[in-house]
């Protein structure tokens, strides 16, 4: 079976690959799977994206981004589900993240 691309999924589809890759990465935790936990928790960020709307998310605000509260992420663009910008401590360094993992501040 071929697998969907998350942006060809509808919402009870991506809920449902969100709570599968939430299982496996629960087992790769436990079983000490360190890398594989980190592979389920990119595609479940990416998968969380796909049930946001990139409109609620204006350009020029700051972002706390999940996973690293000591970070802020300044938003310069979104493109898709992607959210282009820069870290406040690395201002030089454009990078994208999944707009799942930004979180409004305050």
């Amino acid at each position: 079976m071929d697998q969907k691309r998350y942006s060809e999924m509808n919402e009870w589809e991506l809920k449902q690959e969100i709570a599968t890759l939430t299982e496996k990465a629960r087992k790769a935790e436990q079983m000490g799977m360190v890398n594989e936990y980190a592979v389920y928790e990119r595609k479940i960020a990416m998968a969380k994206a796909y049930l946001l709307n990139p409109d609620d998310f204006p350009p020029g605000e700051f972002y706390e981004i999940e996973g690293d509260p000591q970070s802020l992420f300044k938003l310069q663009y979104i493109n898709g589900v992607f959210a282009w910008g820069y870290r406040l401590n690395d201002p030089n360094t454009e990078v994208a993240l999944p707009i799942s993992l930004l979180k409004k501040r305050g």
